[in-house]
């Protein structure tokens, strides 16, 4: 039987001893092909860091605060971001083609916001983000949800597409309201990401053991934005995320819910890939916003 228990306080993560990526800046793609690593290069700068962002969420919430017109909210931020995560229809009918960020495209769908969220298909054909030039592709997984193994079957089905195309795939853990946003639960859930074969995952922050889960993690962790947060709480939270050994952010309401969001983004930036401090880039923010402190 499995030790449920012995998973508890269990290992020794080394967390003081950073896993090894020979010859390639993103942990884990090593070993990868050359199109699986020249995508994520994409995504990731030479230190393997990332400020991704998000505004896929009308893919089941509609036009949520912030994402009523992407043209107007979204696209003038694009510049700032290393990658946008988005649907195919809004990369195709409102991003520019000549954005130079990378693409990370939403692969899965299905309910609304007002059905069982856990039940997704696979929502697309792997050639589809072939042609659109996908950085990589992204897939929920509802790790201890409703439709857990349908899930995985999504998550393992597009990983299989994806080698075929040397197309990396973000496994993005859907915590529910019923899961326990912890480090036992965390580490469970982006553990059996990576090795199922994901290539990246993408979870939430937990205040304590998250170093546990990067570290027990042998892929990307990126942190999840999550709900919007003050200003300065939402720049702790990155800041910890980052220290505590994610390869960075995917913001997306604590980014495009600001009164001033190319500032805040800008202020993120200066967290991931400058090392500055939650109160330098909060700093940033009020300077570059005029005073904004939402």
């Amino acid at each position: 039987m499995a030790d449920l228990d012995g998973n508890i306080d269990s290992k020794d993560f080394g967390v003081n001893r950073p896993q090894e990526t020979p010859g390639f800046p993103v942990k884990g793609a090593g070993q990868l092909d050359f199109g699986m690593r020249h995508r994520l290069a994409r995504i990731f700068s030479d230190e393997g860091r990332t400020v991704m962002l998000a505004f896929d969420h009308g893919y089941f919430q509609g036009p949520t605060s912030g994402l009523e017109r992407v043209d107007l909210n979204i696209v003038p931020l694009a510049p700032h971001a290393d990658a946008l995560m988005a649907t195919r229809g809004i990369l195709r009918s409102v991003v520019p083609a000549q954005t130079d960020a990378a693409l990370v495209l939403r692969a899965s769908g299905g309910p609304s916001i007002l059905k069982e969220l856990s039940d997704e298909r696979i929502a697309m054909d792997i050639e589809d983000a072939a042609r659109i030039d996908a950085a990589a592709v992204a897939v929920q997984v509802f790790v201890g949800g409703e439709h857990e193994t349908q899930s995985i079957q999504n998550l393992t089905t597009l990983i299989d597409a994806g080698y075929r195309l040397g197309i990396p795939v973000l496994g993005v853990t859907a915590v529910g309201k019923e899961l326990a946003r912890d480090a036992r639960y965390l580490g469970l859930a982006t553990r059996i990401i990576a090795e199922l074969g994901a290539q990246l995952v993408k979870t939430y922050y937990c205040e304590d053991g998250f170093e546990q889960v990067t570290a027990g993690c042998p892929v990307p962790v990126i942190m999840a934005g999550g709900k919007k947060l003050a200003s300065l709480d939402a720049l702790t939270m990155a800041y910890k995320a980052v220290s505590e050994g994610a390869a960075g952010v995917d913001m997306g309401r604590n980014i495009f819910q600001r009164v001033a969001p190319a500032a805040m983004i800008q202020a993120v930036r200066s967290v991931v890939h400058d090392g500055a401090t939650p109160e330098q880039a909060h700093a940033a923010y009020r300077e570059l916003s005029n005073g904004a402190n939402d």
